[in-house]
């Protein structure tokens, strides 16, 4: 069964990399090995994966962090060239005067903050979710966030596609005993099948080697990462 793969990059680094030694993920790798699991007949013939470029004059490492990105691109270009494409959002930063937090809220009491939200990612997924669908280019199709936002583009598909199978991959940690945390049960409601966290081991086994052969100069593994 011919099956595409969609992947909200921001959902997933929050959900499952922050804080973790597993960033230089082989995620082509990792979706394919989950699809499997699921039903050997699924066929990743295309990965789409959401993000947008950092912002440098923000992140924690600067100049580092745009750079650690372009590495991390240029990994997975080149070891999956037929496979993933990267689609680009943006970062739109810009001032904002939310109120100081205390309760009750004082509406009157506001504080001037930066405000950094990301761009066109939700719209993008859920066209190219429609889009592929409706067009045929799969027979299958597999959203990787646990972002509610996508909850309409799902909804749609199956109203108006009611055979076509969606299948549905949080990106969250393994729970452990204290921490209980329900899936997203909204998307889970609309999709046909719905992996609920990702095993560290999973993680650990799906990394890339820490230099990534390209036409020019390999892609390496950050330093700080």
């Amino acid at each position: 069964m011919r099956t595409i793969v969609y992947i909200d990059g921001y959902n997933f680094y929050f959900g499952v990399l922050r804080n973790t030694t597993y960033k230089w993920l082989d995620i082509v790798s990792l979706v394919k090995h989950v699809c499997h699991v699921q039903n050997p007949a699924f066929d990743v013939v295309a990965v789409k994966f959401f993000t947008a470029p950092v912002i440098t004059r923000v992140a924690t490492k600067g100049d580092k962090a745009l750079q650690s990105q372009d590495s991390y691109h240029r990994a997975l270009l080149n070891a999956h060239p037929h496979i993933i494409e990267i689609i680009n959002g943006y970062y739109l930063l810009e001032k904002g005067n939310p109120p100081r937090y205390k309760k009750p809220i004082d509406k009157q009491d506001r504080v001037e903050v930066w405000r950094l939200e990301e761009k066109q990612t939700d719209v993008n997924i859920a066209v190219q979710l429609y889009r592929d669908a409706v067009l045929k280019h799969c027979e299958h199709a597999v959203l990787v966030s646990s972002d509610s936002d996508l909850v309409p583009a799902l909804a749609f598909l199956k109203q108006d596609l009611p055979d076509y199978p969606i299948g549905l991959i949080l990106p969250r940690k393994e729970p452990n005993a204290t921490e209980q945390r329900p899936p997203n049960a909204s998307l889970s409601s609309l999709a046909d099948w719905t992996r609920s966290y990702l095993r560290d081991d999973e993680l650990k086994k799906y990394q890339f080697p820490d230099k990534v052969p390209t036409k020019k100069k390999p892609a390496v593994k950050p330093d700080y990462w």
